[in-house]
């Protein structure tokens, strides 16, 4: 593939990501500021086209162009960098375990691996640093509201697990669907 039709595409994926972040939708009904959106469908379509660098590139073209385009304030600028490290987490996981060997299982295991782990970085993370930042600077103390136990056990870890297992499930399901496009490039 020469380099203008690798930059071609990933501009492609970068917009189409970027597009799918403005559709998204509550998981967990108690906890409806916890919205999912499939925008690493694209992303995750680029690393098994092209490569995981790639795939970090749409990740960062899609995540600057939310910022600049759809930026909702307090939330994007604190959300955003949990978003890239949680989506860094699941991507490399499954690259590293399924592209070496494409199997049903492989894939199972990869995505179980990639799941966990873009869970426990998302409990460390809101724990260390949204907690905190939200309580400091958006004056949203959630440890007082609802304790940081519930919050980090009854809304981020079910939503956490919950977002991995239908980003595993629907990407399998889209690349199904498009090996015959996938073989012929």
């Amino acid at each position: 593939m020469t380099n203008t039709r690798k930059m071609a595409l990933i501009a492609i994926l970068s917009a189409v990501s970027f597009l799918l972040m403005y559709l998204k939708f509550p998981l967990i009904p108690s906890a409806s500021f916890l919205e999912i959106d499939f925008s690493i469908i694209p992303i995750l379509i680029g690393m098994l086209m092209l490569d995981l660098g790639s795939a970090f590139s749409i990740l960062f073209i899609r995540t600057i162009l939310k910022f600049l385009f759809n930026n909702n304030g307090p939330s994007t600028v604190i959300g955003l960098p949990m978003n890239i490290a949680a989506l860094a987490v699941f991507m490399v996981a499954l690259y590293a375990i399924w592209s070496k060997k494409q199997t049903l299982r492989q894939y199972l295991i990869a995505s179980s691996v990639a799941t966990i782990g873009l869970t426990l970085v998302m409990l460390m993370l809101n724990y260390v640093y949204a907690i905190p930042v939200y309580a400091t600077f958006a004056h949203f103390d959630i440890g007082q509201i609802l304790g940081v136990n519930n919050y980090l056990f009854g809304m981020v870890l079910p939503f956490n697990l919950l977002e991995g297992m239908l980003f595993s499930l629907v990407f399998y399901a889209v690349y199904r669907a498009g090996q015959p496009i996938l073989r012929k490039l």
